[in-house]
């Protein structure tokens, strides 16, 4: 509701002197046609006091009769007093002149405050009683509306704590046509309060420590009453520590020394300090807490990525995950320590500039990773259990809950791996030998085909072209099959190498698990690879029939069939088998 909406709502409390005439009205050419001209001022004697009022003759044939409410002092009433009042009618139902001293006094003091005060005028009024939207003052006889908005600097919960009190009061709003006053006593409090503020501002100096009033709380500070300026107290500048809340520190009502820490005179704002009373205990931290020093602290938050420590009042350090165990690997840093739990950690790094420790719970023991590296020296054989597998390789737990990988490039001498799945299974025990050992990246290479001799070291040994072998189909691919022969090694028998007669798909003349005797015709110790053929082992080949069949079986790879990956050919296999 607006104030012009309220001083509406509120006009049927005021006394109703919109039919009254003003001054200008009583000294125009209507008073002066005759005495008795009805609105007008004129004077009376008083000739009869009664117990409910006076008769007053106005030199009209009759008297005028006025009710004892009109007069403030009633006992001090004498007959014979001379009075103003107010000719409303010259004759009322009774015959009588129709006069009223109340009206007479309300219209002289109307004149007078709006001939003498105008808005914006400081005057005296008595709070006399509330009506809707507000509280109605007496000033000097005449009725003001005062809004609640206008009451108090604050909100006013109770009206009626005001009644019978007096104040100065300014002077908002005359409404001449409706015989109405608005006024306020907030803006002159508002004002006194201003200029108590610039006073109060221009007292003080950052680095002052005063002392004040908590007034409110807010989730990010307090507003603190330092005698009439309201400062920021921010949550950051509460505590050297940690703090989730001003509430932890402070009440309302609470009384507290602050510090200036900066003055905004244009904006009239002040920014507290707390903290600030003490000394930052940063100043000394990497004398008191020297990195490799053992330290030990209450953790006080906790976040995925590590626990927050606290060494001292408004002094943390961080404990990452990554530095809480040596060989498990933690997700949370929730899973190792928990809220209000005393812990014992290593300084690794202080960062002055930042505010930041970084500390180590796993440096309380030796790395395991120096243990085992002078316990298994590379070359070492060990035994362990396969606990999991990923496409490139699979894990044997070797002690302690650590691991050694076994790359799928370190499983086989004379088969390339495309998947650790091929000859290995999760919970089975195997044989490895220590490649190397990283203590830094906490690795251990491990190698599975390093526990036996490499055969194509002496393949001349094994296998020469011309060689009858035999063997078990173990893939089937659409350019040949792979068969393995004796010492773990795979030859290819290409497709143009089964039969003299044209073959279109290898599945329709050989199958997974055949027995298979076929010739050797070419052997590469570079690349690694057995050549075979079926249909050279028909018969007694000569050199340069062999010679002819290597070339044959040259020409007859496709670019890049040669070098095909076992396990792509394996995948191929299975499809051309509708698997």
């Amino acid at each position: 509701m607006t104030e012009e909406t309220k001083i509406q709502t509120s006009e049927s409390n005021f006394l109703d002197l919109s039919n009254l005439p003003s001054m200008e009205e009583l000294l125009s050419g209507k008073v002066t046609e005759s005495n008795f001209t009805e609105g007008s001022i004129i004077e009376g004697k008083i000739v009869e006091k009664r117990n409910d009022g006076v008769l007053i003759d106005i030199g009209y044939k009759a008297e005028g009769f006025v009710p004892s409410s009109e007069f403030q002092n009633w006992r001090d009433v004498k007959v014979g007093a001379i009075v103003d009042v107010f000719l409303e009618e010259i004759e009322n139902e009774n015959s009588m002149p129709g006069i009223s001293m109340q009206k007479a006094h309300a219209i002289k003091v109307w004149n007078r405050i709006t001939g003498e005060c105008g808005e914006g005028s400081i005057v005296k009024g008595l709070m006399k009683h509330r009506v809707k939207g507000g509280i109605i003052v007496d000033i000097d006889g005449v009725e003001a509306f005062l809004p609640g908005s206008q009451i108090d600097i604050g909100p006013v919960r109770n009206l009626d704590e005001f009644i019978g009190q007096e104040f100065d009061f300014k002077i908002l709003k005359i409404n001449h046509d409706r015989r109405n006053i608005v006024v306020s006593r907030r803006e002159l409090l508002e004002e006194s309060r201003r200029d108590k503020r610039s006073a109060l501002l221009k007292d003080m100096e950052v680095g002052q420590v005063r002392s004040g009033l908590v007034k409110n709380i807010t989730d990010f500070g307090a507003f603190i009453d330092l005698g009439g300026v309201d400062g920021l107290l921010h949550i950051t500048d509460m505590s050297w520590g940690r703090i989730s809340h001003p509430s932890e520190m402070l009440e309302v009502g609470q009384d507290i020394e602050v510090v200036i820490l900066d003055i905004d005179y244009t904006k009239e704002r002040v920014s507290l300090g707390f903290k600030q009373k003490s000394a930052n205990p940063w100043d000394n931290v990497v004398g008191k807490y020297p990195v490799g020093a053992s330290v030990k602290g209450r953790v006080v938050n906790i976040m995925p990525y590590g626990a927050f420590v606290e060494l001292e009042d408004g002094v943390e350090g961080l404990i990452h995950v990554s530095e809480m165990s040596w060989t498990k690997r933690i997700t949370k840093a929730g899973e190792v320590v928990s809220v209000g739990e005393e812990v014992e950690a290593i300084v690794l790094e202080i960062d002055e500039a930042n505010k930041k420790i970084s500390l180590g719970l796993r440096q309380k023991e030796r790395n395991p990773w120096e243990v085992l590296m002078e316990k298994y020296p590379v070359n070492t054989r060990i035994k362990g259990k396969v606990r999991n597998m990923t496409s490139y390789g699979a894990f044997v737990e070797i002690e302690n809950d650590i691991d050694g990988m076994i790359h799928v490039s370190d499983m086989s001498w004379t088969r390339k791996i495309n998947n650790p799945n091929e000859i290995l299974k999760v919970g089975e025990e195997v044989d490895a030998v220590i490649l190397d050992i990283n203590p830094d990246q906490q690795r251990i290479s491990l190698g599975l085909k390093q526990t036996e001799n490499d055969p194509w070291d002496h393949i001349e040994n094994l296998y020469k072209v011309g060689d009858l072998v035999q063997g078990k189909i173990t893939k089937i691919t659409a350019f040949g099959a792979f068969i393995e022969l004796s010492n773990k090694i795979d030859g290819l028998i290409h497709i143009s190498q089964i039969s003299r007669d044209h073959v279109e798909r290898v599945k329709d003349v050989l199958q997974l698990g055949q027995d298979i005797e076929a010739r050797v015709i070419k052997v590469d110790r570079d690349e690694r690879r057995i050549g075979l053929s079926i249909k050279a082992a028909t018969e007694n080949y000569s050199e340069e029939a062999l010679k002819a069949a290597e070339e044959e079986y040259t020409a007859a790879l496709k670019p890049g069939e040669a070098m095909i990956d076992i396990g792509e050919a394996f995948d191929e296999a299975m499809a051309n088998q509708g698997l």
